[in-house]
């Protein structure tokens, strides 16, 4: 998903610095629940915009700190890029902003499910967008998500429209990121860039009538939303790191991380209701995400 800053291809192997980055990332996207349920209380658009404004220094900063800020100037002259960027951001918006209200109303069950289906959704996406040939066990793990999004349709009497709306919303961003001809952390500065204008006068309007909470809340309040930066930005711009000193195949299995802390949380720390017929749908697609991973291990042997 992600690509080096520097112009020398990372080399297809593992390395235990790579590891510990992706790693790290993929622990604090998993504890990233814990987060919002704690400024679950705010509007999920004033988060969403606290978000997106202090991510920018902090981009900014390592950008600065890595000498990666030659690709900026490049973009900033080429429409073309921005355009690109103002489509992934959009993508990421709708992203970031299902998610936070997803936890604040306890469906983080949901969010941990959407996560679960989004990589096999990306190999669907390939298949379709880029005429990438399936493999037969990528056929069947997708066949057995359909399976169990059909389950969770009729049980719930219609789309389980969180799970799907974060992975098409996901997928998409990741699918047209790889077109951004700009390193990760250059991209994620570009996308909080485009966006912190609407963010930026959506806090001020909220503080000008009082319902903002970063000066009219508490201390806790304000600290939460200023360090919602950092776990949004600094997750992104760790995993960017390790993941082009790591295999595919090796990042294909630790993306399982995240969302199976998600999934512990919700059950056993927001106590959501897990009913059987939520349970076999998890099955079925813990069952297919099996299958593809047995297929990428296979095929990472073979080469």
């Amino acid at each position: 998903m992600a690509t080096s800053d520097a112009p020398v291809p990372a080399k297809n192997e593992d390395s235990p610095r790579g590891f510990a980055f992706a790693l790290t990332a993929y622990f604090l996207w998993g504890f990233l629940p814990i987060y919002m349920k704690a400024v679950s209380h705010m509007s999920p658009f004033e988060v969403l915009a606290h978000r997106v404004v202090w991510s920018v220094p902090i981009a900014g900063l390592v950008l600065f700190l890595l000498r990666r800020t030659q690709d900026l100037k490049v973009a900033f002259r080429s429409p073309r890029i921005l355009m690109m960027a103002g489509l992934t951001a959009a993508l990421i918006t709708v992203n970031w902003g299902i998610y936070v209200w997803a936890i604040s109303v306890d469906r983080a069950l949901d969010t941990a499910l959407g996560y679960f289906i989004n990589p096999l959704f990306s190999i669907f996406l390939a298949a379709v967008l880029l005429k990438e040939r399936l493999q037969p066990v990528q056929l069947v793990a997708i066949a057995l998500v359909v399976v169990a999004v059909v389950i969770l349709t009729f049980d719930a009497g219609g789309l389980p429209w969180v799970s799907l709306a974060l992975t098409f919303s996901w997928g998409f961003y990741a699918f047209f990121r790889k077109t951004l001809p700009v390193g990760p952390n250059q991209g994620f500065f570009l996308e909080v860039l485009i966006l912190s204008p609407p963010a930026l006068l959506y806090i001020l309007y909220s503080e000008a009538t009082g319902t903002g909470h970063l000066f009219n809340g508490s201390l806790s309040d304000t600290l939460l939303l200023i360090g919602s930066g950092i776990i949004t930005a600094g997750p992104l711009m760790i995993y960017a790191n390790g993941a082009k000193l790591l295999r595919l195949s090796t990042i294909g299995i630790m993306q399982y991380v995240a969302p199976t802390m998600i999934f512990l949380i919700a059950v056993f720390v927001f106590h959501e209701p897990l009913s059987t017929v939520k349970l076999s749908a998890f099955v079925l697609i813990w069952v297919a995400l099996a299958i593809y991973s047995w297929g990428l291990l296979r095929g990472s042997r073979g080469r």
